[in-house]
């Protein structure tokens, strides 16, 4: 189906009916569309009004038949510049590894110009071209039908329903050596996905092609649970990256959604999962060389089976040096909510750590404030709690040094 201009929005944003950027409008069939969506996600993308919805923090792409909405994150409160925050999302992307966009782009497409899903879609059909160029494997695989020879075991249940009258043939469960299995079925669903989203655009000759390419195989309708029947050994090992692009593309993709005949696909991330991941990637790249650690998902029990977990501990040694916690919002007057000042009490009394850090992001300049937490009687003062801003755009794109910048905020030489 090709595809209108997109539909730009920043996250916490509202989208009303009869929105129009260029060529495209926002309509009552993708209102509906995408209400019907949410609420098969626990309606946590965004907030439902009278004729508009309201984002929250997932930022990324969805797509209603020909129309497509790139939600963007953003860190300040100035004038919004769109692309811009579409190259710093994809560059956060990029650093955590859930995207990957190959250095020489499409001979007439640049990365500005091209949908956001066109990135992802170009991405698995390099994935899935390479594994076909490498040669695709063979696994046993258990199979049923009829048969002129007796060969595995027979079903009897199958046999008597069916060659009850036809004595010469068998019904039987084998099992076959060839390349018609569970993972391979997968990857051509996936293809299968891309084929209905790239119709009218550069990305259909390609895919169409590598269907063309691709063997016979079943067709499913994978699931979550098809995907925790994978077993991934050595010999399947090439295929792990071509999978995990399929699973995104399959369970975010809704096909006529209930009663609809709408078709959608949504790639949404979690805009404070991702900014935790990305400053902890740049600030274990910056103590490479340092006598510091940083340990990220480091979870201690807390009370009956129940674990608390910091976003980032720093270590010198043995000894903790700080407790990073990321927030990716922005707050008013250096006053953080009380429940943070909570967390990171605990933090400190779990982690025997002497400072914890808030972290935000930010595009001004503002002062790193650290302040000890108040005496409680008789036991005094032993740790504090600080309020840090990271700039997350530096000359006009996503800050690369972000780890090296965290450090001189945290005075660690």
């Amino acid at each position: 189906m090709p595809r209108n201009e997109p539909l730009q929005v920043f996250e916490y944003e509202s989208l009303r009916v009869g929105a129009v950027k260029g060529n495209t409008k926002f309509q009552q069939k993708h209102f509906k569309a995408l209400v019907k969506l949410n609420e098969l996600h626990g309606n946590k993308y965004f907030t439902v009004g009278y004729k508009k919805i309201t984002f929250q923090q997932y930022v990324g792409v969805l797509q209603v038949d020909d129309l497509c909405i790139e939600v963007l994150p953003k860190a300040d409160r100035n004038a919004a510049k769109p692309g811009v925050w579409r190259n710093v999302l994809i560059d956060m992307l990029k650093a955590t590894r859930k995207l990957k966009v190959n250095q020489v782009e499409h001979a007439n497409v640049t990365k500005q110009s091209k949908h956001f899903l066109d990135i992802y879609f170009e991405w698995y059909l390099d994935e899935v071209q390479k594994l076909i160029h490498q040669g695709l494997i063979k696994k046993y695989d258990r199979k049923q039908g009829n048969l002129t020879i007796l060969k595995g075991k027979l079903v009897f249940a199958k046999q008597i329903s069916q060659n009850l009258v036809h004595k010469e043939r068998f019904y039987t469960q084998h099992q076959v050596y060839d390349k018609d299995h569970l993972i391979h079925r997968i990857l051509y669903q996936a293809l299968g996905i891309i084929e209905q989203f790239t119709r009218g655009g550069y990305l259909y000759g390609k895919c169409k092609s590598i269907q063309l390419d691709f063997p016979e195989v079943k067709a499913i309708q994978a699931t979550a649970a098809t995907f925790t029947q994978l077993t991934i050994g050595r010999k399947e090992r090439p295929y792990t990256t071509a999978l995990e692009i399929a699973r995104l593309i399959i369970l975010n993709f809704a096909p006529n959604v209930k009663s609809g005949s709408e078709k959608m696909i949504a790639l949404l991330f979690d805009m404070n999962n991702l900014w935790e991941e990305y400053v902890l990637v740049q600030l274990k790249k910056a103590v490479q060389n340092k006598e510091y650690r940083v340990l990220g998902q480091h979870s201690k029990t807390f009370w009956n089976g129940i674990s608390i977990r910091p976003d980032m501990v720093v270590m010198k040694g043995d000894k903790t040096e700080f407790i990073i916690d990321t927030k990716w919002k922005i707050i008013d007057q250096h006053k953080p909510s009380t429940n943070d000042l909570r967390q990171m009490y605990v933090y400190n009394e779990y982690w025997q750590s002497p400072k914890a850090i808030l972290l935000y992001p930010t595009n001004e300049e503002k002062e790193f404030k650290i302040k000890e937490f108040e005496n409680i009687e008789g036991r005094g003062t032993h740790h504090q709690c600080g309020l840090g801003w990271i700039g997350v755009i530096k000359n006009g794109a996503l800050n690369k040094e972000m780890g090296k910048d965290l450090l001189k905020l945290l005075a660690i030489e």
